[in-house]
């Protein structure tokens, strides 16, 4: 449907006739007909008073223009090229009109981002206020990515941390022999398990010793690659396996 076309549909709606208005534009009857059949269009300055007027905005009118210059995120250099030579071939009035509505749809376009974002802020915001808290049995950074302690000899307190299915309990990290990954003073969320898959990462004691480590063939391997690998063998066991970390500054 042309702009033209919707033009007079607009008019007809709202009950207004073709002298009415073109009284109100302080146009000509023939203006009005011309801009009705497509032999030329308004004005670029007419155009806000047109949209008064008709209780409607470029989006309706130009919809089809609109949809011909828009063109996908990753649109061809062929393409674009096109867009841009269609442009260039229109006379001043044309490309006026065009600028127009491009930026009239820029602001519109730039509200609606901006109201976006303010919805995503508030959803997240209503998100952590939903949050559902638990509490958890919280081992102190005795997750020892660097030197062994004493399984036996952990302090054990209370935690209370967001929800996260299948964790049995808390444990922190002392240490950075994980690093990158894993950080000193972080918390992590722990299932216990017997059984883990190579690449994951899991709580292991040796001789009572206790280590953060990734599971690996041929034994635990420290992602910071100043520590060594921990070769596997009979004495190595499994406590528990990592399924997450405790957000930052949400812990009580």
């Amino acid at each position: 449907m042309s702009f033209g076309t919707r033009l007079k549909e607009k008019r007809e709606a709202i009950g207004i006739t073709q002298p009415q208005l073109a009284e109100m534009l302080g146009v000509s009857k023939g203006a009005i007909g011309n801009w009705e059949t497509d032999v030329n269009s308004p004005r670029a300055t007419l155009l806000y008073d047109l949209f008064d007027i008709l209780n409607c905005d470029a989006n309706y009118l130009f919809q089809d223009k609109m949809k011909e210059l828009s063109y996908k995120d990753k649109a061809t250099p062929e393409e674009f090229e096109k867009l841009v030579k269609r442009y260039r071939d229109l006379d001043t009035y044309g490309q006026e009109t065009v600028n127009m509505v491009l930026d009239r749809e820029t602001v519109r376009a730039n509200t609606i981002r901006e109201q976006n974002d303010k919805v995503k802020k508030l959803e997240t915001v209503l998100h952590q206020s939903e949050t559902i808290m638990r509490i958890y049995t919280y081992m102190r950074r005795i997750t020892c990515a660097g030197a062994g302690f004493y399984f036996d000899d952990i302090p054990t307190d209370t935690i209370k941390a967001p929800y996260m299915e299948g964790a049995d309990f808390i444990i922190g990290v002392n240490g950075d022999s994980m690093e990158p990954d894993y950080h000193d003073g972080e918390d992590l969320y722990v299932k216990k398990t017997d059984h883990i898959n190579y690449g994951e990462m899991g709580i292991f004691t040796i001789n009572n010793e206790c280590f953060l480590k990734e599971f690996g063939e041929n034994g635990l391997i420290s992602k910071n690659k100043r520590y060594k690998d921990i070769p596997r063998d009979e004495d190595v066991r499994l406590i528990g396996k990592v399924i997450g970390k405790v957000p930052d500054n949400i812990t009580e």
